[in-house]
């Protein structure tokens, strides 16, 4: 599913025109990744947590020459599923 396909989903599920619909969106993803960029979590209840996480430095190959190299360290996005949403992907019921 494209942002499209998905702004015309909850257009429909909502009193929200697409064009409003397509707004928020936007905004809801700037905003999530803005505020993990500045190193804060965002967690939304039963869907997951969005945060940054550190990768240390390390030594990898050169798939071309085999040489090694040295990996930086690095900040990288990650995303953790809530437990509605694990239940829902593995076809089980979530509890009441």
């Amino acid at each position: 599913m494209n942002k499209e396909q998905l702004v015309n989903k909850i257009s429909e599920k909502t009193t929200h025109t697409k064009k409003e619909t397509d707004k928020i969106l936007t905004a809801t993803v700037q905003t999530i990744m803005e505020t993990v960029a500045e190193g804060e979590k965002v967690t939304l209840v039963g869907f997951g947590t969005f945060e940054g996480r550190d990768r240390k430095e390390r030594t990898g190959r050169n798939p071309q020459t085999g040489a090694e190299i040295l990996i930086p360290a690095t900040t990288v996005p990650a995303f953790s599923p809530g437990k509605l949403f694990k239940e829902k992907v593995a076809g089980k019921t979530p509890e009441a």
